[in-house]
């Protein structure tokens, strides 16, 4: 019921606020479990993809937007749970994925379809990343549900990291073929296997989204921007400090020329 509200009241307000275009709504599933397998540029990638389909599809969300206290934290826990989307404790990685994993497959086993980004976090830079074979693969083999290729389109130009107020636009979603893996049922321990699917699924969303493909992880790349920008930050401190010194040095130089002048 909760759900069924959000979805008039958030979904129609992106909608018409916005007017995504969509292609490919035909390769959804009328009924029966399916993974939505999908890129992740932005934060409303997990608003505006269920906002234009007519199923109840569930995302992970992490357990801090549904635990923060507050009247706010309140309001916060009950539209996440509104828009469909589970939380999972994050503090140990190892603990987080098995969690995912263990939400995705019930979800999929009620019938119902499950939103996942398999490159684990968005990306730094609207590129694609290497996908994490751990959640995504593991799933599709356990349940052997079919997994459709997602692409969102331009998500990230609407509200970048640390813009407040969203740019009104059109963004897009690009909807794939459904993809089966039931040739590898029974062998989702198979690290190569995790690892074949998982690639076979980027180069679709590749296909789809037209982005540029980059062979590491995300996260990685995020590391080595954190890093260099600390780096930067670092040497221009010590640019600024030695900047400083040097122009003490000139002015005790030049106090010490005109005393000697006097």
């Amino acid at each position: 019921m909760l759900y069924g509200a959000m979805k008039v009241t958030v979904g129609g307000s992106l909608k018409l606020a916005f007017r995504p275009w969509v292609e490919g709504l035909e390769h959804i599933p009328a009924d029966g479990p399916a993974i939505l397998a999908s890129n992740h540029l932005s934060f409303s990638d997990s608003f505006f993809l269920p906002a234009v389909l007519d199923r109840k599809v569930t995302f992970i969300a992490k357990a801090e937007y549904f635990n923060t206290p507050g009247v706010k934290g309140r309001l916060t826990a009950a539209f996440f749970k509104g828009v469909g989307q589970l939380p999972v404790d994050r503090s140990g990685a190892r603990g987080a994925g098995e969690a995912a994993i263990k939400s995705g497959i019930e979800v999929l086993e009620r019938g119902e379809l499950f939103g996942i980004y398999p490159e684990g976090t968005r990306s730094p830079d609207g590129r694609l990343y290497r996908g994490k074979p751990g959640g995504l693969a593991r799933v599709a083999l356990a349940t052997g549900a079919p997994v459709v290729p997602v692409a969102m389109i331009d998500t990230e130009k609407i509200q970048p990291p640390g813009q407040v107020m969203p740019k009104l636009m059109r963004p897009g979603i690009r909807i794939g073929k459904p993809l089966d893996f039931s040739r590898y049922q029974g062998m989702e321990h198979d690290r190569f296997v995790l690892r074949a699917v998982t690639d076979e699924v980027m180069y679709e969303i590749m296909k789809l989204s037209g982005q540029e493909y980059v062979d590491m992880y995300a996260t990685a790349m995020k590391r080595q921007l954190a890093e260099a920008a600390k780096a930067e930050k670092a040497a221009k401190a010590e640019k600024a400090a030695k900047n400083d010194k040097a122009a003490k040095n000139d002015k005790a130089a030049k106090a010490g020329t005109d005393r000697a002048g006097t």
